[in-house]
């Protein structure tokens, strides 16, 4: 049975779409992984933190902390923000016992907060 002019295109193209998203997923998988491996997601040291995002504001996130060490401890609150720059809100110093909040906010253009970590 001989191919038509039609089919034969048809398939050729159907088996460049699947090169190519095979091409694709070999470069992102990676990246994706490294890029979860390398996110840190452990509250630092002597610092016990809550965080989340703004009840009203899902562009709006940030880190409530409390100095449960025996030194001056410093944090800041870290947004990953989707397709905008990621942003950190202000440092914050607190000393032995004390309690204060770090709070920052992802541009509006973005698709919002994706992750909120602490940061040291």
């Amino acid at each position: 049975m001989k191919k038509s002019k039609g089919s034969l295109s048809a398939a050729v193209l159907r088996g460049a779409a699947a090169a190519g998203l095979a091409a694709v997923l070999g470069v992102c998988a990676p990246l994706a992984t490294a890029a979860s491996a390398a996110a840190p997601t452990a509250t630092p040291p002597g610092l016990s933190c809550e965080t989340g995002k703004h009840a009203v504001d899902d562009y709006t996130g940030y880190a409530l902390c409390r100095n449960n060490g025996g030194a001056t401890q410093t944090f800041w609150v870290h947004l990953v923000c989707g397709w905008s720059p990621d942003v950190d809100g202000e440092h914050v110093t607190l000393n032995p016992g004390q309690s204060g909040q770090s709070t920052a906010h992802c541009a509006g253009l973005g698709t919002g907060i994706g992750e909120i970590t602490v940061q040291p």
